[in-house]
């Protein structure tokens, strides 16, 4: 995830509903350049948030705690469907589920100063918002959900181990 070059993240941070709409325009636009580049790619390919949940997840989420407006949420929306059209789907989404607190405990460990003023309200919401989205992710692409909440992640969890092992797409590459 774009991060460290990301000028919107830390501003946003501090100030949610000032930064909120331009932050989600900011990765609409880098992710859409990475879902191109994946679609011209015939190599399996790995990312880690996809352009899906900055509509499907974060974009709600800001709109439904009131740090986005409605016309800031239409405009991110009605781009995002337009740029979504142009794009192949994931041919597997690996949902690494993990509770609120373990997740504000791997925040914390981070260390990134700008996240430190993130709450577990926030977190809990986006938790919802993942849980209420992947039932309809299904039906265009496979879904495997995996808990992470026991332990670190020092690398690829069991389940997901046949994955990488044969990283071949199910289905052909995108060709323009």
């Amino acid at each position: 995830e774009p991060v460290i070059h990301n000028p919107y993240l830390d501003p946003f941070y501090k100030d949610m509903t000032r930064w909120s709409f331009h932050l989600q325009i900011y990765f609409l636009g880098e992710r859409f350049k990475s879902q191109v580049e994946i679609g011209r790619s015939a190599l399996p390919f790995i990312q880690d948030r996809t352009i899906y949940e900055d509509a499907e997840i974060f974009a709600k989420v800001l709109h439904a705690q009131g740090s986005m407006t409605d016309v800031d949420s239409e405009n991110s929306t009605s781009l995002f469907a337009c740029m979504v059209d142009f794009l192949r789907k994931p041919d597997v989404i690996l949902y690494l589920k993990a509770s609120p607190e373990v997740l504000m405990s791997r925040i914390a460990n981070r260390g990134r100063e700008s996240e430190e003023g993130i709450g577990i309200d926030y977190i809990r919401r986006l938790n919802d918002a993942y849980d209420a989205w992947m039932p309809k992710a299904r039906p265009y692409t496979e879904v495997l959900a995996i808990d992470t909440s026991s332990g670190p992640l020092p690398g690829a969890p069991p389940a997901v181990r046949p994955l990488f092992a044969d990283p071949a797409p199910p289905h052909p590459p995108h060709v323009e």
